[in-house]
């Protein structure tokens, strides 16, 4: 278990700063692209488009503060837990990309299983190097389950 004065500060903001900034550059490669999102037909579940950032922002941090845990593991799964979170870190920074950019609904929701997938198979080494790091992502897979479901739904409605 960690304590607060167990923190090492560098390490910890060093994994902020690659999982807020692979967000923020996603963000920033898309934001011409997002305002595409008012002219389509979405599902009923779909939430207002200020909610995004503010959720996506968090779920960064959460995987920033994991990774961490991780990375300050003595585990044995520790390479293979990082190895799948840049797998899918780069997963995840490319299909905004592919839903946005080229409004390739169909590649996206595709792309959005492999995320999903890449995911799970994260939080299960994860929790095998710090089980507070697997939990620490659930939210994250729970977001990418519903963020299926909503590109699954606008490529349907939009055919």
């Amino acid at each position: 278990m960690y304590s607060i004065h167990s923190v090492k500060l560098k390490p910890l903001i060093i994994s902020l700063i690659i999982s807020l900034g692979v967000g923020g550059l996603s963000g920033f490669l898309t934001r011409n692209n997002t305002n595409n999102m008012e002219n389509l037909k979405k599902p009923a579940l779909t939430p207002p488009s200020w909610l995004f950032p503010i959720v996506w922002t968090i779920l960064f941090i959460l995987m920033g503060i994991s990774a961490y845990l991780v990375y300050m593991s003595d585990s044995n799964f520790k390479k293979p837990a990082l190895v799948f979170y840049a797998l899918q870190l780069a997963a995840n920074f490319i299909w905004p990309i592919i839903f946005f950019n080229f409004s390739a609904y169909f590649l996206a929701f595709i792309w959005i299983i492999i995320i999903w997938l890449l995911i799970l198979a994260m939080v299960k080494l994860f929790c095998n190097c710090s089980k507070t790091a697997g939990l620490l992502q659930l939210p994250y897979l729970l977001w990418v389950t519903f963020a299926g479901y909503l590109n699954y739904s606008i490529w349907i409605l939009n055919r």
